[in-house]
């Protein structure tokens, strides 16, 4: 091959565009849609509260993408965000104070439930279908046992505020919900853990064939203990909004286990393990939250909204399959 022949490959390299997520291009036409729907939704206001609403799910999915990418599901989280805001309301009992050591201990739960449903999958080997169905039916029964089915207590304004408050006064936008900081936050800081360093390819080698990676050195059960820790933390941040600005409910966290793979598989996630990217779980919540405002504008009712989510869902996974059958995974 002559240098020119080379040389002219390496500028079509260059100048070739990288490969983009299809989920992306469904946000905007939904975004499109959403807008030619309702105008004043293209207003600040509009898509800061659009943004602020989907917050908890994509801060979930972007949990719940480690553990389906390292071959697992967690469907624990929805119960775990329960759990979060009605412990939370009766540890607070009313006392700003005490938000500042309930929120901790909060967080030291979700590792607890992370460590427990990672040992499960990984040393007992009970699959995580199993593993954290179980788990979820347990924080479900904590948390009514906790509440007496009632729950009593009120979150104060100083747990609140990371769900309910808006930063006013902000140049162009004219304000950003103190949710939309956390889920950038969280969101830069888990893509940077899967995608920048070595965790994050011990993980995806540990879902694409574990036996492989067990034989190569790595450390499965560790690599995938802390992967439900990652799922079962990022719950109980999603509880923390949620309580802000939905308050408290015994139903808070129902059908979010869900929702959360959900968005993760429209993002490209591989439910069979070895694939799977943050950012695009995180637009999967958008567009799947973009789905459910679209549907409430048309007037749609809720069951409609449960049909739409599990075909999706189905058919999801149809073509995830179909993909894998024919690249031979």
């Amino acid at each position: 091959m002559s240098s020119v022949e080379r040389g002219g490959e390496k500028a079509e390299r260059r100048w070739r565009l990288p490969a983009i997520n299809p989920v992306w291009f469904i946000l905007v036409a939904l975004i499109t849609a959403i807008a030619l729907e309702n105008a004043n939704f293209l207003t600040p206001i509009g898509y800061m509260n659009f943004l602020k609403r989907a917050a908890p799910l994509a801060i979930l999915a972007a949990g719940q993408v480690y553990v389906i990418v390292s071959g697992g599901f967690d469907l624990s989280v929805g119960s775990l965000i329960t759990l979060t805001v009605v412990g939370s309301s009766m540890l607070t009992n009313n006392d700003p104070a005490a938000t500042y050591w309930v929120i901790p201990l909060m967080l030291g739960i979700g590792v607890a439930v992370g460590v427990v449903n990672g040992l499960v999958v990984s040393i007992l080997k009970v699959p995580s279908l199993i593993a954290t169905l179980g788990m979820m039916i347990t924080l479900n029964g904590l948390a009514f046992l906790w509440s007496g089915g009632a729950p009593r207590g009120y979150l104060p304004d100083t747990f609140r505020v990371f769900g309910r408050t808006n930063i006013l006064g902000v140049p162009l936008v004219s304000m950003i919900p103190v949710a939309l900081i956390v889920m950038v936050v969280v969101g830069i800081l888990l893509t940077l853990l899967m995608h920048r360093t070595a965790f994050g390819k011990l993980l995806h080698a540990v879902g694409d064939n574990p036996r492989a990676a067990f034989l190569a050195g790595i450390p499965v059960a560790r690599v995938r203990v802390s992967a439900f820790v990652i799922s079962s933390l990022t719950a109980v941040i999603a509880g923390i909004l949620l309580g802000g600005f939905a308050g408290v409910s015994t139903d808070v966290g129902v059908g979010y286990e869900l929702q959360a793979i959900t968005a993760a598989v429209i993002g490209g996630a591989q439910l069979l393990g070895g694939r799977g990217s943050v950012p695009a779980a995180m637009a999967g919540a958008l567009t799947l939250n973009a789905i459910f405002t679209l549907l409430n504008f048309l007037g749609l009712p809720k069951p409609v909204r449960d049909v739409v989510q599990g075909l999706i869902l189905i058919i999801a996974v149809a073509l995830a399959m179909v993909r894998r059958r024919r690249t031979g995974g």
